[in-house]
């Protein structure tokens, strides 16, 4: 399967500028935000202060393979460790502040400059995890036809809330008709999620730490222990780790 696809006059000549625009005025308006989430995550979570993370990015028509850069979050984990020196799980180690940040999405905000170096797009398929795109078919690859987004079609519509596949469903949605309106429409609901949170209720319907897409295919029996070694030996040498 050839992972391509037609891209239109917005996407190619637009969306961009438009990228450029909102991540620089994010930057220069906000300046006074960023470093005070910097000193309270320095001061309750210690340092470094900024998370970074190798993620997939859009897809190098000519190799067919996805651009691994670093995205950048503001930290929202402890380094705890276990007696043999090994990180505890991650729920446990989210603290009650980190998990203020991820529900604010103030944890994002330097994302902004992933935007502004032109490794994302304010609107597409959220990146995520090398482990995760490993265990992608080929159609659910295609999502990485698209820069990924700081928020996505599958963001607001559920967001952690929803299951993998519909997750995945929604992002090839979204590539389907990659438009001005539609970027305007999902950047207006995510405005309303960030700041009403109508979406998130005290019953938890949106989950901080959810599985890894690999850990979900082994848990619901969809892949075997083999195939998922197999799948994650294949991430950790796409890292060089």
């Amino acid at each position: 399967m050839q992972l391509k696809r037609k891209i239109g006059f917005y996407e190619k000549y637009i969306k961009r500028f438009l990228d450029i625009l909102c991540s620089g005025a994010a930057i220069i308006v906000f300046c006074w935000l960023y470093v005070i989430i910097a000193v309270m995550v320095r001061v309750k979570l210690g340092k470094p202060v900024l998370f970074k993370q190798p993620r997939p990015g859009k897809i190098n028509p000519k190799t067919g393979k996805e651009r691994i850069f670093n995205m950048y979050k503001f930290r929202t984990m402890t380094d705890e460790r276990d007696e043999n020196g090994k990180l505890l799980p991650d729920e446990i180690r989210l603290t009650k502040f980190g998990r203020m940040l991820r529900a604010t999405s103030l944890d994002e905000l330097p994302e902004a400059f992933n935007i502004l170096k032109g490794d994302m797009s304010v609107v597409g398929p959220r990146p995520q995890l090398v482990r995760d795109m490993v265990f992608m078919s080929e159609e659910q690859r295609m999502r990485h036809t698209a820069k990924p987004g700081l928020s996505g079609l599958a963001q607001v519509n559920g967001r952690n809330a929803v299951s993998w596949e519909d997750k995945i469903k929604w992002d090839l949605k979204y590539i389907e008709k990659i438009s001005f309106i539609s970027d305007i429409r999902i950047v207006w609901q995510t405005f309303k999620k960030v700041f009403v949170r109508s979406n998130i209720t005290e019953s938890n319907e949106e989950i901080d730490v959810t599985l890894d897409y690999g850990d979900a295919l082994l848990k619901e029996g969809k892949v075997t222990k083999e195939e998922y070694d197999a799948k994650q030996a294949e991430a950790r040498q796409l890292l060089g780790v």
